[in-house]
């Protein structure tokens, strides 16, 4: 019995040509009968009694002379012709199989950390790739000749087989040139790497040995001599960050070339330049402070020996040369000639001998009655130093000038007033910050109340009601947001001034109002809305009118922007109140304070991003409090998807925003879209949402240090993810640890608490039903709504049995 499968496909009319004898006739009809319901069910079928009856079908052309026809048919020469088609069909599939298989191993090949072992890599790969090929000349070349023998039989087919083996061919070239590009990239990119690394430990060295080079100095000696240590440092530094420039210009060209770390080499060559410029400024800062101290103590000495001529002089003028108008106006003469040399640094001595430069001037225009007459020194005893003018003494002159200095070379920003004499306290330092704390306070109060009367209220009155466009009379929510929640919250400026004698408890003050600063995060939320009205009607005559009623140099605008500056404004003084009180009562208020302060920026850093999330479809507040955000490289797989995705994947990481919920990870596109120039804001078009509750973590992948795993689903879907540093991917990954743990923890909870509910319900005495935890030890995979603990009617069923199994079973265990 034959086979369906191996009948010929694609037949529509079948020709029987009946036999001229009467026996073969009656034989074939017999046969026919039994087969003939199975040739009626699958195609039409034409009895012909003469092969001329046959030429009615076919052309004579297509038909042997046997049947009538001029086709010169070989039915041997045509097994022949077949058997090589076949063989060259089936070589062509060998090769497509060896194609699929080096495909495969230069997919899953693991890529090695050592540039030798990478290009050893490279050449294994390229002497397979040229083996190959060597292999696909050959069969093509031998397909063209068989396709070259063939005259009408069979060419079809050859000539299809070529053209796939041509196809394949082409995409291998494609897929092999990918590749190889990846890897070279791979090898330039740990080479760079390297590079990196070995500047980046030369700058931390020479920027260790600038924080070693100690300031202070006594002497100008010390001062020379640190002069000379410093030029030779700025000396190795310059030749140092030249290297670093070129590094810096190679990470340029490779991603200028559209290297496929372009990202991660981009932020190297920022990493770089930005450890160049701190090095440079601390160093060009520290040597103006030198040169500073230099000329200073050169003036220093130069005012000491002045001093010391000054007091010799004006002692020398206590004779009587004096008491006449010749020797006033001789002494008047000297002291002149002895200001001109005058130090300009020593205002107090200058005024002391311009006072007796005054006398002198009276006593030259009037006679004056002698007096008792006062020795002077003899010629040739040594002259003295007057201990009113010792450098002590010099210093004490010296105090009310003060030298602007960088306190801190790593934070170039802040600058404090350097004393000469060093003796400003801590104490005295902490209230200095609190003083500025609170003037600054009081004037940001009273501009916000100015902005308030000013502006706000004054859009209800109906005298200015011409000036002010309709369409804003609606809007003052928008334009002004929760401003006047944030005025009526600053009596916290009543608290501030109760903290002046004490600055350290203002810490204390910050933590008991540290809910009441998450307004602000409401009015930051609201800013770009603000800014948009404000820009449609800037220009406007109301706007104008009120800035000049309240005399302000500048526009709303700017004193709308106040609110977030002075929320920035906190935490800086509170690093510094930090700074000046180690150890002492009230450091760990403080340091909650500044840990609170810095967390609402970040807070309100995060919800300003998220809301420029498009096109989720969904409420986003129903995802929970935003508790991260940030930028980062993903590769995803697909379990049931195509193997060629996952390969694909592995090349060409996305860039995907992720936004971290209490109960969702979303997934983003940034797009730079919004607004031309400085107005520019991102924009986030939503990609993907993964609930919480179905997701699981990988923390380590093997090869970058930087990157972890998400899955989804039992793994249905894995996103490689790639962190920009190994901090950022260790803060993401204990956030995502913490969720994870407190949702399993609350879902177990749940379940406890129902199965214990369920089973006194049941059965009051059932004494299994403080095992309920343990049977939730095996529900972490609970398939219930990811999004409601309680369980569905089919789920109680489901629970009920399994209590009821339960109960069945301690009852075996007492009998």
């Amino acid at each position: 019995m034959r086979e369906e499968a191996s009948f010929p496909g694609n037949l529509h009319l079948v020709l029987v040509l009946r036999p001229t004898s009467f026996f073969h006739r009656t034989v074939t009809d017999i046969g026919f009968r039994f087969s003939q319901d199975d040739f009626m069910l699958k195609m039409p079928v034409v009895m012909l009694s003469s092969v001329t009856d046959l030429l009615r079908y076919i052309d004579e052309n297509q038909l042997t002379s046997e049947f009538g026809g001029t086709l010169d048919y070989c039915h041997s020469d045509w097994i022949v012709l077949r058997t090589a088609i076949e063989s060259f069909a089936v070589t062509v599939k060998d090769i497509a199989q060896m194609l699929q298989g080096f495909g495969t191993e230069l997919a899953e090949a693991e890529l090695p950390d050592e540039g030798k072992a990478i290009e050893q890599l490279l050449e294994t790969h390229t002497e397979k790739y040229k083996k190959l090929k060597d292999a696909i000349r050959s069969v093509s070349k031998e397909g063209r000749h068989l396709l070259s023998n063939l005259e009408t039989t069979g060419k079809d087919d050859d000539s299809q087989l070529l053209a796939q083996l041509r196809d394949m061919e082409s995409a291998f070239d494609g897929f092999f040139e990918k590749h190889h590009l990846k890897l070279h990239q791979y090898l330039q990119l740990l080479r760079y790497e390297q590079s990196f690394q070995e500047m980046e430990m030369c700058l931390e060295h020479l920027m260790h040995q600038e924080r070693e080079l100690s300031i202070n100095v006594n002497t100008l000696a010390q001062t020379e001599q640190l002069l000379k240590r410093l030029d030779d440092l700025e000396t190795n530094a310059q030749e140092v960050m030249s290297r670093a420039q070129i590094i810096i210009l190679h990470g340029h060209q490779l991603s200028a070339g559209h290297h496929y770390a372009m990202g991660l080499i981009m932020q190297r060559c920022n990493e770089l330049r930005h450890h160049c410029d701190t090095l440079s400024a601390a160093l060009k800062s520290k040597h103006s402070f030198l040169m500073q101290t230099h000329q200073l103590l050169l003036c220093l000495g130069q005012a000491q020996t002045w001093c010391d001529d000054g007091a010799y002089l004006l002692a020398n003028q206590l004779v009587d040369k004096s008491q006449s108008k010749e020797g006033a106006q001789m002494s008047l003469r000297e002291i002149e000639k002895f200001l001109e040399g005058a130090p300009s640094v020593l205002s107090s001595v200058q005024q002391m001998i311009q006072n007796r430069q005054a006398s002198l001037r009276k006593l030259a225009d009037r006679h004056v009655r002698p007096i008792q007459l006062v020795a002077p020194r003899p010629e040739n005893q040594p002259r003295a130093k007057s201990p009113l003018f010792s450098p002590k003494h010099v210093l004490t002159f010296l105090r009310s000038f003060q030298i602007e200095v960088i306190h801190d070379y790593q934070e170039s920003r802040s600058c404090v007033s350097y004393s000469l004499d060093g003796d400003d306290s801590p104490d005295l330092l902490k209230r200095h910050v609190m003083r500025e704390l609170i003037e600054t306070e009081r004037i940001y109060v009273e501009e916000l109340l100015s902005v308030l009367l000013g502006y706000r209220a004054e859009m209800d009155n109906p005298a200015l009601s011409g000036l002010l466009p309709p369409i804003l009379r609606s809007k003052k929510d928008i334009l002004f947001g929760n401003m006047p929640e944030i005025y009526n919250f600053h009596i916290f400026l009543q608290d501030l001034e109760g903290c002046l004698e004490a600055p350290e408890t203002v810490g204390a003050c910050f933590l008991h109002l540290k809910e009441s600063f998450q307004m602000y995060e409401m009015y930051c939320q609201n800013k770009p809305r603000s800014e948009a009205l404000w820009r449609q009607f800037s220009d406007c005559a109301f706007f104008q009118e009120c800035q000049k009623k309240l005399e302000h140099k500048l526009g709303l605008d700017s004193y709308l922007l106040k609110p977030v500056q002075r929320l920035t404004k906190y935490q800086l003084l509170l690093k510094e109140l930090l700074k000046y009180s180690p150890d002492c009562e009230g450091t760990s208020e403080l340091q909650g304070a500044l840990t609170a302060m810095l967390d609402l920026l970040k807070s309100v850093n995060d919800s300003m991003h998220q809301i420029a999330i498009t096109g989720y479809e969904g409420e986003i507040c129903e995802l929970g409090r935003v508790l991260m955000q940030g930028s980062f490289s993903v590769w995803i797989s697909h379990k049931r998807g195509p193997t060629r995705m996952k390969e694909l994947a592995r090349f060409k990481p996305m860039q995907r925003h992720f936004f971290l919920y209490e109960r969702a990870l979303l997934l983003c596109k940034r797009r730079e879209d919004h607004g031309d120039g400085s107005d520019k804001t991102p924009s986030y078009s939503f990609k993907h949402c993964l609930k919480m509750t179905a997701v699981g973590i990988t923390e380590n992948v093997k090869g970058d240090v930087k990157k972890f795993e998400i899955w989804y689903s039992g793994r249905e879907e894995v996103y490689v993810v790639q962190a920009p540093t190994v901090e950022v991917k260790m803060a993401w990954l204990n956030e995502l640890r913490r969720i994870l743990t407190n949702q399993q923890k609350l879902l177990r909870e749940t379940i406890g608490v129902f199965l214990e509910a369920l089973a006194e319900r049941l059965s009051p005495g059932w004494p299994g039903a403080h095992h309920s935890v343990d049977i939730c030890e095996g529900l972490e995979e609970w398939p219930g709504d990811p999004d409601a603990f309680l369980p569905s009617e089919t789920e109680e069923k489901k629970m009920v049995k399994l209590v009821r199994e339960q109960q069945q079973q301690q009852q075996q265990k007492t009998q």
